[in-house]
């Protein structure tokens, strides 16, 4: 049992001892946006408060996670002083919830093993005679990598019985007042704290200036006299990548054509080997496309993919992204140019589950190819070929995948976005940080 220090405006309260008393309940939680499915588990609370207390005392009030429905996954571990939870205790009468947090304070978590949270505190000023209860309710679960924090939401799908209770006496000259039980008495929890993403020496990738943004006409080719290999030339994007890569990413990007009939085929390729993999990723794991910007004579985009990897990556072995492929049918009949847009990656952890889209957008960008095009019927103008691009952009993820491309080894923003990536769809796809299905958790019993 827990001994609470009771304390109040400088004096002592009139207040018992600490008891504490357990519930088990059903959860069901939801992770982040884009994490898939809600799961469901079963958890054991411990609700510690004095047994006794009067009206005007202000009381300790602490839950900790006796049993976490939940182990780590096997995929990654979780850092020491990484994980900080949030409950709100609903108080007897419907007189409110109170709201008691957490430290950010937790061991090293290895894979596989049981998941540990601090234990959650905060006060209870009473204000009215009679008998409280305190039983445990909804909770959040706030884990910081440094390439971002994700918070994954949790509340009963039943009735919960247990928990403590406070039997509340009279005091002196005090009246018959509402509860302040609804006022918390923790912070709010760090969740929006992206500790120490800030991208090394790659930021500054400002909006608009772009290394190679000479609006070059590049590796001009002509389209006739028998030519049907039209190389492009390296040009830098930058990227946003939202708030989980600060500053953003860039990347040498380089496109290249091929005639074939009144088409073009093209191959999009980032540099090879540049950055080391955050942790161990399975084959299939990624599966780049983008979008292709047509100028010029002609409008539109065209959408490239790339094959997924192939063969699994170990932990800190080099990462390139497959080259990317698609097919080019001009609209109009001119020059046309071809820049690089949205980068997207699909992450998938496991066969079978359902990827997670992740795009970056490009903020600046610049022309790799100039083609002259004769117009094709049924070609681009105004719209998309080789596949619907435009849903690359209509994913609501704010993305952090686009530094898989990210260049040279001086830069550490790729190594930072792809660790993002994997770590997205750890926290999100596996549920690291729900609950083991209630299914499993059936058969164990």
């Amino acid at each position: 049992m827990v001994a609470l220090l009771l304390s109040g405006a400088g004096i002592a309260m009139a207040a018992s001892p600490a008891q504490a008393a357990d519930a088990t309940f059903k959860v069901r939680c939801v992770p982040p946006a884009g994490g898939g499915d809600p799961v469901e588990g079963e958890t054991t609370a411990r609700i510690t408060a004095p047994a006794t207390a009067k009206v005007g005392d202000e009381v300790d009030v602490s839950w900790e996670t006796v049993k976490p429905a939940s182990n780590n996954t096997d995929l990654m571990v979780i850092p020491k002083d990484a994980v900080q939870p949030t409950g709100w205790i609903a108080l007897g009468g419907g007189t409110g919830e109170l709201k008691v947090v957490g430290e950010k304070k937790n061991p090293e978590i290895p894979k596989k093993a049981p998941m540990v949270m601090s234990v959650m505190k905060g006060k209870l000023k009473l204000t009215k005679a009679g008998k409280i209860s305190l039983t445990p309710g909804r909770y959040e679960v706030a884990v910081t990598f440094s390439f971002g924090t994700f918070v994954t939401k949790c509340a009963p799908t039943g009735e919960v019985s247990g928990g403590a209770t406070i039997d509340v006496a009279s005091g002196s000259g005090t009246g018959g007042t509402t509860t302040g039980g609804t006022t918390t008495g923790g912070s709010t929890t760090g969740g929006s704290t992206t500790g120490g993403a800030t991208t090394g020496g790659s930021t500054t990738t400002g909006g608009s200036t772009t290394g190679g943004s000479t609006t070059t006409g590049g590796s001009t080719t002509g389209g006739s006299g028998g030519q049907t290999d039209f190389p492009g030339k390296a040009v830098e994007v930058a990227y946003d990548c939202g708030p989980v890569v600060p500053g953003g990413i860039k990347t040498p990007v380089t496109i290249n054509a091929k005639k074939n009939g009144g088409s073009y085929d093209l191959t999009v390729k980032t540099a090879k080997g540049a950055m080391a993999a955050p942790m161990a990723l399975p084959a299939g794991a990624l599966k780049p496309s983008m979008d292709i910007k047509l100028g010029g004579a002609d409008s539109g985009s065209v959408k490239v993919t790339g094959p997924a990897n192939a063969e699994p990556i170990p932990d800190k072995a080099p990462v390139s992204l497959s080259d990317m492929t698609g097919t080019y049918k001009p609209g109009k009949t001119g020059k046309t140019t071809l820049s690089p847009d949205q980068l997207t990656i699909d992450v998938t952890m496991a066969p079978g589950s359902t990827p997670i889209n992740v795009p970056c957008k490009a903020t600046s960008s610049a022309v790799s190819l100039e083609l002259d095009t004769t117009a094709q019927q049924g070609g681009a103008t105004g719209a998309t070929t080789a596949g619907t691009s435009g849903s690359a952009g209509t994913s609501g993820t704010s993305g952090a995948a686009g530094g898989l491309a990210e260049t040279g080894a001086e830069n550490t923003g790729g190594v930072k976005a792809l660790a993002l990536v994997a770590g997205t769809v750890i926290l999100l796809g596996a549920a690291v940080f729900t609950l083991t299905p209630w299914r499993r958790l059936r058969g164990t019993r």
